[in-house]
């Protein structure tokens, strides 16, 4: 049996520009705390995760500034706030390599992508160290190059 395709499995938001700003050194899957109206605006796939970030306070990871804009439908007495604070979940081990990593200069943790899993929403974080404006250059370079290269071979053959 393959990989399932439908609304149950699938990535649901990307963090596109996290490959562009950060170096990602380490990824982590990790489950999220979620009320009933978020998980309907996922099914639905309006969520954002571009200006999102998470900390870690007292020994939990935390994701902030996560969009997930509610449906119209939304129950009436539901107040929904897109983009409270909602707690992840990752066992102990995971937080302490997490805290250690952030502790050192110049790394943070970034989501990268929030997908679907069996019926479950799940996010893939990443601790990372932020680029410099020469290494996006660099990564642009080399990226051209490739296409570049793989332009003649196509046209050679």
């Amino acid at each position: 049996m393959g990989k399932q395709r439908g609304p149950g499995n699938g990535t649901i938001a990307q963090n596109r520009k996290a490959h562009h700003n950060y170096h990602i050194e380490e990824k982590f899957e990790a489950g999220i705390v979620l009320h009933g109206w978020e998980v309907k605006s996922l099914r639905a796939g309006r969520a954002q995760i571009n200006d999102a970030h998470v900390i870690i306070r007292r020994n939990e990871a935390w994701l902030l500034n996560a969009n997930i804009s509610p449906l119209l439908s939304a129950s009436t007495h539901v107040n929904p706030e897109p983009t409270r604070t909602r707690k992840l979940l990752l066992h102990r081990r995971e937080i302490n390599k997490l805290m250690g990593w952030v502790e050192q200069q110049g790394y943070t943790i970034v989501p990268l992508r929030l997908y679907w899993k069996n019926n479950h929403v799940k996010i893939e974080v990443a601790y990372a160290r932020g680029k410099k404006d020469y290494d996006k250059r660099a990564d642009a370079k080399t990226r051209d190059w490739q296409r570049q290269k793989a332009r003649l071979l196509r046209n050679k053959i």
